[in-house]
């Protein structure tokens, strides 16, 4: 209505106030002549028809278009949803653009209405494709009159499958768990279903080795009962590599019964000394300030600690140390009851001759489905001198005492790997005369 009261406002002052000076003039000069028209012409209701009369007839010539008032305008409606008209229940559909861009071209009134429409599909209509590769025109089907539009891109190229169905074992992972009160763990899950129907095109239905149910334990009340339920659980199925596969699940979602425990165990810490006291010294006694901690984790990993070794560089000390150690936290334990203890080494002179031991190399941390043995006789056996006060030493045992190698990560080969040493009593210094040994891993048979 704005545009259009401009418009008549604007005849008013070009046309119709002129035209009525106009005939006010006429009238006046004919009144000179003696021809009396002013009589009729200078009645109020006679203008006003006139002007009415002229105001109607630019309205038409307005609204016909028969006059151009403005240059053409544009306007560009970014990403705007594209949607496929096509059975979703027996076809597979890829290779459709999420979105598109919408130009339209038109006068700033009809860009205005366009602009009302506050979403801007693009419909395609794929209905009675066949499966296999096509190209389609993406249509903008909310055309306003005298609008012209374009739409980038234009043209898509789609492959449409047949859809096809699969039954698939189905598993959990639980999400977040790092944000739960470490003292607790999800002891037991079950779902509501131990398989799910999984629908795709083919060769993405071959390409799913796992599906499973994601857990937030976000979700989880800690402070409920230790069994609860989980409903609205998504899924996922992935390949061999981890990447998630894009396919639909019948169901789309499960639940699941969780039960959530808080397990713990008192474990004895260690005292584990690493590197050579200064020349001539031995540690006569240490005392932690705490010689137990409770660790908090599942079940089962708890279930194989009794102990946790701490480590303490005693590199040069020559007399008496106070230190304060970070307890490391073992593998799969969530929480320990502290983080720190402090250490009271009491150290006095060595008075004893160091004792020498001949130890058989072991190895550690040997991979599954592989053996591993010293290449010949000199390195399966390793001399380990001992030093420490008299007392410790007369109770130090060969049994007491082990030599091994770290094969972690080694697959089949011969490797020179450094040889390390560890006793039961940790007042006694060892030192493996042998640095490295070298080291035979084979399948086993």
């Amino acid at each position: 209505m704005k545009i259009i009261n401009g418009i008549i406002k604007f005849f008013d002052k070009i046309l119709i106030t002129p035209i009525t000076k106009l005939i006010i003039r006429f009238t006046k000069s004919r009144e000179r002549s003696g021809i009396r028209f002013e009589a009729l012409l200078a009645k109020p209701a006679v203008l006003l028809f006139i002007s009415l009369f002229l105001a109607i007839g630019i309205f038409v010539f307005v609204d016909q278009k028969m006059f151009k008032f403005s240059d053409s305008s544009a306007e560009v409606f970014k990403d705007q949803k594209v949607e496929a008209v096509y059975n979703e229940e027996a076809y597979v559909v890829e290779g459709l653009p999420e979105t598109v861009d919408i130009t339209l071209i038109g006068s700033k009134a009809d860009l205005y209405i366009a602009k009302q429409s506050s979403e801007h599909t693009v419909t395609v209509d794929l209905t009675g494709l066949k499966p296999g590769t096509h190209k389609v025109n993406m249509e903008y089907s909310k055309g306003v009159d005298g609008i012209e539009y374009s739409v980038n891109p234009s043209v898509a190229t789609v492959i449409i499958y047949d859809k096809v169905s699969s039954s698939h074992n189905l598993d959990y992972d639980i999400i977040n768990e790092n944000k739960m009160d470490k003292k607790y763990v999800v002891e037991d899950v079950k779902l509501s279903a131990d398989k799910v129907t999984i629908r795709g095109a083919q060769y993405k239905i071959d390409e799913v080795t796992s599906v499973k149910a994601l857990i937030d334990a976000e979700k989880i009340d800690v402070s409920a009962e230790k069994t609860q339920k989980i409903d609205d659980i998504a899924l996922k199925a992935y390949d061999k590599d981890g990447n998630v596969v894009d396919v639909e699940f019948v169901p789309e979602k499960v639940s699941a019964e969780v039960t959530i425990a808080s397990p713990s165990k008192d474990l004895t810490l260690n005292f584990v000394p690493k590197g050579s006291l200064a020349f001539g010294k031995a540690i006569s006694s240490y005392t932690f300030s705490n010689n137990k901690v409770t660790a908090y984790g599942p079940s089962k990993v708890l279930k194989g600690l009794e102990s946790i070794d701490i480590e303490v560089d005693v590199d040069k000390i020559s007399s008496d140390t106070s230190l304060d150690i970070v307890i490391p936290k073992p593998s799969g334990i969530r929480s320990l009851s502290i983080s720190n203890v402090k250490l009271e080494l009491k150290i006095t002179d060595i008075d004893s001759e160091p004792v020498k031991f001949n130890v058989s190399l072991t190895g550690i941390n040997v991979g599954d489905g592989l053996v591993a043995q010293p290449v010949d006789e000199d390195n399966s056996v390793i001399e380990v001198e001992v030093n420490g006060t008299k007392s410790v030493l007369s109770s130090i045992k060969a049994e007491d005492i082990t030599a091994y190698v770290d094969l972690k990560g080694k697959t089949e080969g011969v490797y020179d790997l450094e040889v390390q040493v560890k006793g039961k009593n940790p007042l006694a210094v060892y030192e493996a005369k042998r640095k490295k040994a070298s080291i035979k891993v084979t399948k086993e048979r």
